[in-house]
């Protein structure tokens, strides 16, 4: 059921993504009196689920869910329709319409997956309002960081109090500081000394190769609910119950809890809980996986929040600064993208559908639904831009060539420009799909131990 709702998900926020943005191109075209011969949700190579001829153009729906076009007549693209270049230009062609013109139908694309992600975050917004983690919360328990980032100097329980000499409202600023703005130092308190760290260049790049989290804010363990598989259902742990020690060895943050139990594994452990006051001792069974099956209440829960209300109006202009914002920490995040580290974190549809709710009975389904799609939008204006033939970007800067130097590049190099941007960004997606069915292959095919309990029950 997870693998279905994620699927569908990814499909409904694709085909929105993509109709609007071929609109975007669709109407200017239309505008200027250009022919669009046809108009597509997904790719139709050899045949369409569905199509339907209006006036001169053909709507349809392809069977590869990829993307989506707008054949626009008279342009080198991806249909690589030679035979009507070789005909004189007629007046409702694309070529032969001015650049300014063109250039609107080129950009018409972008500009409206700009539009659509402000108007998703202004109406998020006015909907849910806005639940932020400030970083004044997190530095009351402090963090537990990752391996990498032990390796440059933190420690677990380290509390964040300042960047580059800054303090930070959100706790995010620390590491959209440190990995988009070139932070150089993070001031900590680490038991009641404050001490300065410095961030190498390098530090940003080992970060995004390790695909792990800078920083976890440490929470305690609150007891919500038993996993359904879980060996100790009648243990006596109740919900609310506050787990503080094991085997008498006090551990006061979840992050650390997990640590310690997975040197427990197949073994039975003691856990001191709290409750209305008063601490009692529960054994339980550990798993072969160093897990007991019990969920930690909701993180958003056990953090102070804070919570911004919007009205119908203060809504457009916090969604545009939300819009701006994300717009611009994803143009900073293309400077790792022909790095190592940055072709590594590289992923197809099955890594994009995996952002994606659970399950649709989730009950802020339509707020993650939307809150990714919009951030999709975003992503889909910023990748078109890029200066690659066979991308909106592509077309754009051969358009401001014939603009500057006043002559039209020749059909011939764009025919092989648009090729040569095919077979890079087939080439990328070939790469990115076959990285998800890998890892998925490899996940699979992974060790599993045997059930340690099992095996002790089965031996009695």
């Amino acid at each position: 059921m997870e693998f279905f709702t994620k699927a569908v998900s990814l499909i409904f926020s694709l085909s929105i993504l993509v109709v609007l943005h071929e609109l975007g191109h669709y109407i200017p075209a239309k505008l200027f009196k250009t022919k669009v011969e046809k108009f597509y949700l997904f790719f139709d190579p050899w045949f369409s689920l569905v199509k339907k001829k209006v006036g001169d153009t053909v709507y349809g729906i392809g069977w590869l869910p990829l993307g989506g076009y707008v054949k626009i007549a008279g342009m080198v693209d991806e249909s690589m329709d030679k035979e009507q270049m070789k005909k004189p230009p007629e007046p409702w062609e694309f070529r032969s319409k001015p650049a300014w013109q063109r250039l609107i139908i080129m950009i018409g694309g972008v500009t409206v997956n700009i539009i659509l992600a402000f108007v998703i975050y202004s109406m998020m917004l006015f909907t849910w309002g806005k639940d932020v983690l400030p970083a004044s919360s997190v530095a009351e328990n402090g963090v537990m960081v990752s391996d990498v980032m032990k390796k440059y100097g933190f420690k677990d329980g380290d509390k964040l109090i300042s960047i580059d000499g800054k303090q930070p409202y959100l706790f995010s600023d620390y590491q959209n500081g440190i990995l988009l703005d070139n932070a150089e130092t993070v001031k900590v308190n680490r038991n009641g000394e404050d001490t300065i760290i410095s961030i190498p260049s390098q530090l940003p790049k080992d970060v995004i190769a390790s695909k792990t989290r800078m920083f976890s804010p440490l929470v305690e363990f609150i007891a919500e609910k038993f996993t359904e598989n879980s060996l100790n259902k009648t243990c006596g742990i109740k919900k609310g119950d506050r787990i503080i020690a094991i085997n008498g060895k006090s551990v006061p943050y979840f992050q650390f809890f997990a640590k310690e139990l997975a040197k427990d594994s197949c073994r039975e452990v003691g856990l001191t809980v709290m409750r209305n006051g008063d601490s009692l001792v529960v054994n339980v069974k550990v798993d072969q996986y160093g897990k007991i099956g019990l969920y930690n209440t909701q993180f958003d829960s056990l953090m102070v929040m804070d919570k911004k209300v919007y009205s119908f109006f203060e809504s457009i202009p916090a969604g545009f600064i939300e819009m701006t914002g994300n717009l611009s920490n994803y143009v900073k995040q293309l400077k790792y993208m022909f790095t190592s580290e940055g072709i590594k974190q590289v992923g197809g549809f099955g890594s994009i559908g995996n952002l994606f709710p659970e399950s649709f009975t989730d009950d802020d389904y339509w707020q993650k639904f939307w809150n990714i799609t919009a951030l999709l939008s975003v992503v889909l204006a910023i990748m078109n831009l890029l200066p690659i033939p066979a991308l909106d970007g592509g077309h754009v800067l051969f358009l401001f060539y014939e603009i500057i130097f006043r002559r039209k590049p020749g059909d011939k190099f764009l025919e092989y420009a648009q090729i040569t941007g095919m077979v890079l960004l087939l080439s990328l997606m070939v790469y990115a799909n076959g990285k998800d069915v890998v890892n998925g292959l490899s996940s699979d095919e992974k060790e599993v131990k045997s059930g340690c309990w099992e095996e002790i029950d089965s031996s009695d």
